[in-house]
């Protein structure tokens, strides 16, 4: 239900897009290119997740609420689709998203830095990964906890270097 509330905001902020630019300029071809740009801006993921598992469900919120569309799935052997995406147990976590380029998301990286790796697409980039669930990184949240904890970048040789450290001030 909440993810269906979510795809209405977007649509009904495209509609807003489109009667503003209306009214700002009476020309079909500004109108059609600003639509278009707004539908690019949207991101899909495939995410591959526990059907039971609710931190999964909260990141998925999370992303879907800041420019990204999910597509959940739910395999029957996970660990065999990570094994499969070239993801190494070492930095596995409970969730995997992979964008429309085959850029993998393991676990719980939050929104900005996907949207900051998206536009950078560092070379031989496999994708990111936050290892573990730690705790109050997005899905994740537990009032005022939080663990300081890094992104790494995921490199398509097996090899890992920190894209991002993500340091909580207590």
């Amino acid at each position: 239900m909440n993810i269906i509330i979510k795809k209405l905001y977007w649509i009904v902020a495209a509609m807003l897009l489109i009667l503003v630019a209306g009214c700002a300029d009476d020309t079909v071809a500004d109108t059609k290119q600003q639509v278009a740009t707004t539908a690019q801006a949207l991101v899909t993921l495939d995410v591959y997740k526990s059907p039971t598992c609710d931190c999964c469900r909260k990141w998925v919120d999370h992303i879907d609420t800041v420019g990204f569309q999910a597509a959940t799935h739910h395999p029957s052997d996970l660990n065999l689709v990570k094994q499969q995406l070239g993801v190494a147990p070492q930095y596995q976590s409970c969730h995997t998203g992979v964008s429309k380029e085959g850029y993998i998301f393991e676990g719980h990286v939050p929104a900005d830095i996907m949207q900051k790796f998206l536009a950078e697409k560092p070379k031989d980039a496999l994708g990111l990964a936050v290892p573990g669930m730690p705790v109050g990184s997005p899905g994740m949240e537990m009032g005022d906890r939080y663990d300081d904890y890094d992104v790494l970048l995921l490199k398509k040789d097996g090899s890992s270097s920190v894209y991002a450290r993500i340091r909580h001030q207590g």
